[in-house]
């Protein structure tokens, strides 16, 4: 009779909650990978519409998946349940709504097992529902050639890569570094997590593989809805603030410089948006929030929001919001939505590039 090896190659943690249209194919993909002892742990964060016994079917058929219930926690406390239960010498994570390329996990274990690094780190490309694939241009420049063995003072804008699911950590590793995913945040918990990770890794692997199908779903209005509630920017500006107190107690200053300028700033745009959009939650809330966030973050001390490594619309954006302009940001945000633009070369004129303090950076602007 065949046995599974007491300790298996791989575990993979799948944090689930009411995704049952999805989660099927999502564990159809985990198991299709060619051969790799697997240990799947799906923990079931309280859904409500069938999701945990579609899993407890499916776990009945394929002894590799093993099912947790638990009341519904969050995903961080889902992802740190599940790596409790995990018994392989090394881990990953799928979300239950992505699936995985073929062969996703093999040029991720033939390079941990050449190199003897902590973790190993993939491309991911975005896949929506006509099938076409997209990759977000930071992630694209961050694995554009392969890099092994390297720490994060090689390679800063790594600090970029938040995702747990285009890796596979050591889970030694994972244990000894005192890893975990922080508890009491709902949304953007990756970039927490994810900076503990490359601060404690004596090294990782960069790839240029496609490892992992970021699935991106048709309902995009739900997620810009979310955007506009005062708990998912709390939890935005709060995760950008504890990765930021990580780097800067690392104590290395270009890393440091690196999350203002060109980390940090990334995803604020949707919130800037957020700020002037109809249906924003409480919106002076929203609005003096926002700005104690980006005033905080960016200014005199660190870098003015107008300088960081942004398209220049954007930029401009965070200037209003500094500047206490929330009439301007959405005259903005209509003008750069609506179709009559003014534009010369190429560039946005926009309407206070002649004001005095307008910063010269900020003088002609593309539309964002």
């Amino acid at each position: 009779m065949w046995r599974r090896r007491t300790r298996p190659r791989l575990s993979v943690v799948v944090p689930l909650h009411n995704q049952a249209p999805y989660v099927v194919r999502s564990l159809d993909s985990v198991l299709a990978q060619p051969r790799v002892d697997l240990d799947v742990v799906v923990v079931d964060d309280g859904s409500t519409d069938g999701s945990g016994d579609l899993v407890a079917t499916y776990a009945a058929r394929h002894p590799e998946v093993t099912l947790v219930r638990q009341e519904n926690a969050g995903v961080s406390v889902a992802r740190n349940v599940g790596l409790e239960r995990c018994t392989g010498d090394l881990v990953t994570f799928v979300d239950p709504d992505d699936f995985l390329p073929a062969g996703a996990w093999a040029p991720l274990l033939r390079s941990l097992d050449r190199t003897g690094s902590d973790f190993a780190v993939g491309m991911m490309e975005r896949v929506d529902e006509q099938g076409v694939r997209h990759r977000p241009p930071l992630l694209a420049r961050n694995h554009a050639e392969q890099r092994l063995g390297v720490r994060i003072d090689d390679a800063p804008l790594l600090l970029a890569d938040v995702f747990p699911c285009n890796k596979v950590f050591r889970h030694d590793f994972w244990r000894t570094a005192g890893l975990s995913f922080p508890v009491g945040i709902h949304n953007y918990e990756d970039q927490v997590y994810s900076a503990d990770a490359f601060l404690a890794a004596r090294s990782f692997d960069v790839l240029t593989e496609v490892v992992y199908d970021w699935y991106v779903r048709g309902d995009l209005s739900s997620s810009t809805n979310r955007r506009g509630r005062l708990d998912n920017l709390a939890d935005r500006l709060r995760t950008k603030y504890l990765a930021l107190d990580r780097v800067t107690a690392y104590g290395n200053p270009v890393l440091v410089d690196t999350m203002y300028r060109r980390i940090l700033p990334i995803d604020m745009w949707e919130h800037f948006r957020a700020a002037v959009a109809p249906g924003t939650q409480e919106p002076d809330r929203y609005w003096a929030a926002l700005r104690e966030g980006v005033l905080r973050l960016w200014n005199d001390a660190t870098v003015p929001f107008e300088l960081v490594d942004l398209p220049p619309g954007q930029r401009l954006m965070g200037w209003l919001v500094a500047q206490d302009r929330r009439d301007d940001l959405a005259r903005l945000v209509a003008e750069i939505d609506g179709p009559g633009i003014e534009q010369r070369d190429g560039a946005y004129l926009h309407p206070w590039r002649d004001e005095p303090g307008c910063p010269e950076a900020l003088s002609r602007v593309r539309p964002a």
